[in-house]
């Protein structure tokens, strides 16, 4: 077999996981619509993104030749005010997986309660191959192209993977520049000396973290040598590992791309955080490895899948031994895995409610841009706490007054907001 007929099969792959992502939240929105009696014609309203533009974007490279990026906004519904969402760069970005993000975007912002409804974009790049000159001549091409449609009362662009601050910053300016005023509010994530918000960088984890706890109590579980295990370490993993450890957690298991690490007697985790490289990975230092999949069947009180879609299946879910199960990735669950982790009495925090920590100090950061008054980190985590356990009780509530599972829960609690303002500006 061919490199081309190689590299366009797991294209194809890519392709049917994003379509597979995609499906399975349509599935999920129509089941919740229908708990809550709203008709068919909602679903009709809310099944797909309102906008979904898609640009080209030439730069410049290093070698002086031009290299044309694809790149994507998509924006789900703004029926409850201007859309949310981040910007990733990736190889693997797609269009189908861009307008799947961003109705998870407007699900979040509806179960911590936001005026937003959810947007995302992306462009198909590898960042790691680029240099600066060349990521910045990128941020700015992206703005230039979907400039008509952003602003800090449409769409709000934010962080996602692989972009930082630093590409904020140039995606803020390079707008300031097309409107001729400086606009903060247009973008969040920014660098704290540009109108960005203290506890941005770790909000995701500190989001997961607080339902960690609160899933814990639940259960009966005290955090305090819990022992826990959490696939990935990148931005959000090891910044889980770091607060789980800092609790009193034992964590006994990580992974990242190469395989995973577990001791049962736990790990020593600021010498793993110590020894990561920029990308996240550590285990390659050592030689007692398993894989990512062994990791997932280990002995643990909470499992956190931190990584990517799609790890925990109807083929491994009859195998996990976690007792509470909180999701930090985007979609690690399948729905036949998320049924049956539901029927053996596993407590599952989706993902939709548990990584939500990042919108909502994204929405802090627009509300002191807009009135220009600023927050010390202290004050941030406290209205982050009070948040994220309101929208935990709210979700769990639902998921017993209803007898669903928590992530049908979550879309009911999600959902809800964005339909009713549909509703009331007679879209339906």
């Amino acid at each position: 077999m061919g490199t081309t007929s190689v590299l366009e099969e797991k294209h194809l792959t890519v392709q049917e996981e994003s379509l597979e992502l995609f499906n399975s939240t349509q599935t999920i929105i129509h089941e919740a619509l229908h708990y809550l009696g709203y008709p068919e014609e909602m679903y009709e309203v809310l099944k797909e993104p309102l906008r979904m533009l898609t640009v080209r974007i030439p730069v410049r490279m290093d070698d002086g030749k031009i290299k044309v990026f694809t790149g994507y906004r998509s924006q789900h519904n703004d029926a409850v005010g201007p859309t949310k969402g981040g910007v990733r760069f990736h190889p693997e970005v797609n269009e189908t997986d861009v307008k799947a993000l961003s109705m998870w975007m407007s699900l979040k912002c509806g179960i911590v309660d936001l005026p937003y409804g959810g947007g995302k974009g992306g462009i198909a790049c590898d960042p790691r191959e680029m240099s600066f000159r060349e990521l910045e001549g990128l941020s700015r091409g992206y703005v230039r192209a979907i400039s008509q449609v952003v602003g800090p009362t449409k769409d709000i662009p934010a962080p996602d993977v692989f972009t930082n601050p630093q590409i904020m910053a140039w995606m803020m300016d390079e707008y300031s520049r097309i409107r001729e005023f400086d606009s903060p509010g247009f973008i969040t994530g920014k660098p704290v000396v540009l109108g960005g918000s203290h506890g941005r960088e770790t909000a995701t984890a500190r989001g997961v973290t607080i339902c960690v706890e609160e899933a814990a109590k639940k259960r009966g579980i005290e955090l305090t040598n819990a022992r826990i295990v959490i696939q990935g370490f990148g931005n959000a993993g090891s910044y889980l590992a770091k607060f789980m450890h800092d609790a009193g957690a034992k964590v006994v298991g990580i992974s990242d791309a190469y395989g995973a690490l577990y001791d049962q007697d736990g790990l020593d985790v600021d010498y793993l955080l110590d020894r990561r490289d920029s990308y996240g990975t550590v285990t390659n230092l050592f030689n007692n490895r398993i894989t990512n999949e062994e990791l997932l069947e280990k002995e643990c009180d909470i499992l956190i899948p931190a990584a990517i879609a799609n790890q925990i299946t109807k083929k491994n879910a009859k195998n996990i031994k976690a007792s509470i199960v909180v999701e930090a990735a985007n979609g690690p669950t399948t729905l036949e895995a998320t049924k049956i982790l539901t029927k053996r009495g596993i407590l599952l925090v989706p993902d939709v409610l548990a990584s939500s920590g990042g919108v909502t100090v994204s929405y802090f950061e627009w509300v002191q841009n807009n009135q220009g008054y600023y927050w010390g980190e202290e004050e941030i985590l406290a209205k982050l706490r009070t948040v994220l356990v309101d929208s935990f009780e709210k979700v769990y509530t639902s998921a017993s007054q209803h007898q669903v599972d928590m992530r049908l829960a979550a879309y009911i609690v999600g959902i809800r907001k964005m339909a009713e303002a549909s509703r009331f500006r007679g879209w339906v």
